[in-house]
């Protein structure tokens, strides 16, 4: 076992017997070709073992990490970066080109090939997760060989891959759509009633590019919201938030207010590049220690009001656990593994406190209170959903179980994570 190798918040550590940095796509090929069990390994920002293989081989592509092309082409304009780089990277050398990604997650420190992997979003009700920015993949197979695969030529096979949970090989290479560099301003309110969430949730999502919702759950209304919009943009509900109580930040905040807020990316209505923006945190400062854990449930759309009631009549129970819980939407998408197919969702993201007995317990209550609401885990987040529950919620399960098979007879990319959640223990 690879010596106290952690997570980035510490509460998992790997069970990998090495751990390898390869520096070139043929050391990726050789790893792979002689490992009996080998997996990809990102920034470790997930908070399970979606990543981990028991007794094997952990990849990390840390030092694959360069912007390789950019090929402008008016609306179908992409660049191909290797897969270990972090959005925060990225991003810095598309604005220098005049391009930027079309959202980002609230931390820019996470890598491209992790993020696409397990469907980590941002926020805004036109903005599909990150990986639906993807375009084109290549990977390294079980046997060490190199496959391509694109959104064009490739359809389904494409729509499966790109939210693989590294059950398919190692993701090397990615092409992203971009979009032309663009500013967004953000501005804080904060304690707007949750009555009038429940009552206007559509017209304050839909009010800006991005928006974030943050409560406690220990009172009646939502801490803070912020509300990120495109210069140029109108907010339309920044004076439907005033009336409805909530009063402009006098100051930048830490979603957590008792926090500082050095480390989150600048507020007050300031105008700066996207990629300083969309993230809540800057990327030249970590945001924590990682003294925390996540979860988060995706439910659909049309059932946001009614998860979030159900959330809130559990306030006696999360609060004394929680740091901050935060809520976003998401566009659909065509991804086969992602919470968002062929639907948009809310997402109800909870911050907890270091305590995982407490958590545990807790989660499996959660559970069963959103279950009424078709609620899907984050994979890359803390769930206890048992798989029976789980995989009904997806409806190209069993399509792609067939191509995890078709990409891995040998099952070398499998782990206890694919094994519990995916292939129900086949």
């Amino acid at each position: 076992m690879v010596p106290m190798l952690t997570n980035w918040a510490g509460n998992y550590t790997f069970t990998a017997a090495r751990v390898h940095e390869p520096a070139t796509l043929e050391d990726v090929r050789e790893i792979v070709a002689a490992s009996r069990r080998v997996r990809a390994l990102g920034t470790r920002h997930s908070f399970n073992d979606v990543a981990d293989t028991s007794g094997g081989d952990l990849v990390s592509l840390k030092q694959m990490g360069r912007v390789l092309s950019l090929h402008r082409d008016g609306p179908r304009s992409t660049v191909t970066v290797e897969a270990g780089i972090t959005y925060g990277q990225l991003c810095r050398q598309l604005d220098g080109t005049g391009y930027a990604l079309h959202n980002l997650a609230s931390l820019p420190h996470i890598s491209v090939a992790g993020a696409c992997a397990t469907a980590t979003h941002g926020s805004g009700d036109r903005n599909g997760n990150l990986a639906s920015a993807a375009t084109a993949i290549e990977l390294v197979t079980a046997d060490g060989t190199m496959k391509t695969l694109s959104r064009d030529a490739d359809g389904d096979a494409f729509r499966g891959a790109v939210v693989s949970l590294g059950g398919l090989g190692i993701v090397t290479k990615v092409t992203l759509a971009v979009v032309p560099a663009f500013e967004v301003a953000q501005q804080v309110y904060e304690w707007l009633p949750l009555a009038d969430l429940y009552a206007n949730l559509d017209e304050i999502t839909s009010s800006a590019y991005s928006v974030s919702l943050f409560t406690d759950w220990r009172g009646d209304a939502i801490n803070q919201v912020w509300l990120k919009r495109r210069v140029g943009d109108v907010v339309s509900a920044a004076s439907r938030l005033e009336a409805l109580g909530a009063t402009p930040a006098a100051h930048d905040l830490h979603p957590i207010a008792s926090i500082s807020a050095e480390n989150c990316t600048p507020q007050m209505n300031v105008a700066g590049a996207s990629h300083d923006r969309l993230p809540h945190f800057r990327m030249d400062h970590t945001p924590s220690a990682g003294e925390e854990l996540q979860s988060e449930y995706l439910v659909p759309r049309e059932h946001a009001v009614a998860a979030l009631r159900a959330v809130d009549a559990m306030r006696g129970a999360i609060a004394p656990h929680l740091l901050i819980s935060e809520v976003r939407t998401i566009a659909a998408d065509e991804l086969w593994m992602s919470p968002c197919y062929h639907q948009p969702c809310v997402g109800i993201h909870f911050t907890w406190k270091k305590d995982w007995p407490a958590v545990s317990a807790l989660l499996p209550q959660i559970d069963r209170q959103l279950a009424p609401f078709a609620a899907r885990p984050h994979w890359g987040k803390l769930f206890t959903m048992p798989a029976v529950q789980l995989q009904p919620l997806y409806a190209k399960l069993p399509d792609f179980r067939e191509l995890l098979t078709a990409y891995d007879r040998q099952g070398k990319f499998r782990n206890p994570y694919l094994h519990r959640h995916i292939l129900g223990g086949t």
